[in-house]
């Protein structure tokens, strides 16, 4: 799928998929004014930016961005927060 075809709804749901080269390739770079790249880790360890990133990509060396292919985001399960030992 690509991000011309999503509906409302799945922009909320799906994430484009980066191999780990791309990953290394956006990290620290901008997007937009004030506003970077952030790749993250799903549960199956892909490498993905979200949808945001890709449609408001102004940056001309990152414009393939806008071409990733989407998968649905299936995120990591969060940790538990600290428990705290009374004494």
């Amino acid at each position: 799928m690509k991000l011309n075809e999503l509906t409302k709804e799945q922009r909320l749901t799906y994430v484009g998929l980066l191999t780990e080269l791309q990953k290394d390739e956006l990290v620290g770079q901008w997007y937009a004014p004030d506003s970077y790249f952030n790749p993250i880790q799903d549960l199956n360890d892909n490498w993905i930016i979200s949808v945001e990133e890709m449609e408001q990509c102004v940056n001309p060396d990152f414009l393939w961005v806008k071409d990733l292919e989407l998968i649905p985001y299936e995120p990591k399960p969060t940790p538990p927060p600290f428990e705290w030992v009374h004494r």
